[in-house]
Order: C-alpha cells, then structure tokens, then sequence
C-alpha cells in the first residue's frame, strides 16, 4: 500500500515493506518489514493532452527516509531495525543511522523530524526558496495526517496484510511502491 502527500516540490511516501539485507551488518541478518517513509522532491509535468488532460505527476529525487522496521524473526513491536537515513547520494541512501529514540518512540520521533523539516533538509543539503518554505509550513500542517497514515500500515503489517515476502523468492525486497 502507498500513501503519497505531494506539495508543490516536496512530498512524502509512505509504504509497507518486506526486505532481506543482501549484506547485512552484524546482528541485522535475516528478514525485515515494516513501513517506509521517503521525504522526496515531486516535480509536476507538462500537460499531455487539452487544458482538461490529467497532468503528471513524478515522485522524485528521494531526501530523506525512516525504515520502521522489525526483524520478521523477533517481537512485534521491538522497532529493533529501526533507523533513518539522513543522506542520500543520487538515489543512493546513505548507511542506516540507528537512534536509540527512534526505537523507543517511533511516531513521537518521526513527528519531531517532520516537524523540523528545515532541520531534515539541511542535513541531505537542499537548497529552499519560497516554494520549498511554502511546502514545509503545510507539510508540518500534515504531520498528524501523515502519522495516522503510518500507525494505519504499522498496524496492518503486524496483522500479517501487509508487509510480507515477495512471492518470488529469489526478490529480496517487497514494497509496494517504494
């Protein structure tokens, strides 16, 4: 399942996940799932068609991600893969960044992130204008959204609807979207 808030330049992705660490850190083995939420750029396309036409809409250059995740093996509930990725290069993440808040208060902490989305996007190095500073003042309006948005996958991962292997074993990733 995919959950999308787009502004005029800045969204937010939200996404069930299931996913194997093909290199996995010591003590990070075996499989994960949880919830995935990307900070990312959304650019809006030309219209393809009368002034009536749908346009489109890309969801962009990622900025920033949380991995809400748990080992499949251990407690639901654990957070015990939790972690962010402050820094992305291109469309590479950089390494996993575990924070002992985090884990402990997942939601508490990700409210407080995108709360301070200045302070999110000055860690990744973009760059604001009006547009940019428009779109952080409603996408911290959003925020209670954007968490119920979250807790809802949360809750259906642990249910076992969401959140599970790749009917293809030989993925190692399963996510809806992201």
């Amino acid at each position: 399942m995919l959950y999308v808030f787009g502004f005029e330049r800045i969204g937010v992705a939200v996404s069930d996940i299931y996913f194997v660490d093909p290199n996995p850190d010591k003590g990070q083995e075996g499989a994960e799932r949880g919830v995935r939420l990307e900070v990312r750029m959304i650019e809006q396309g030309r219209l393809r068609g009368s002034i009536y036409s749908a346009r489109p809409i890309e969801v962009d250059q990622p900025i920033w991600r949380v991995d809400l995740l748990e080992s499949v093996a251990g407690q639901p509930g654990s957070f015990d893969r939790t972690h962010h990725h402050p820094t992305f290069t291109g469309w590479e993440p950089g390494s996993r960044v575990f924070d002992r808040e985090l884990s402990s208060d997942p939601l508490g902490w990700l409210a407080g992130k995108l709360t301070d989305l200045d302070g999110v996007l000055d860690r990744a190095g973009i760059d604001r204008d009006d547009v940019i500073a428009a779109d952080v003042a409603e996408l911290r309006a959003s925020v209670p959204e954007i968490l119920d948005s979250v807790d809802r996958l949360l809750t259906r991962v642990r249910k076992g609807e969401l959140g599970q292997p790749p009917a293809d074993e030989a993925d190692s990733v399963r996510a809806s979207w992201l």
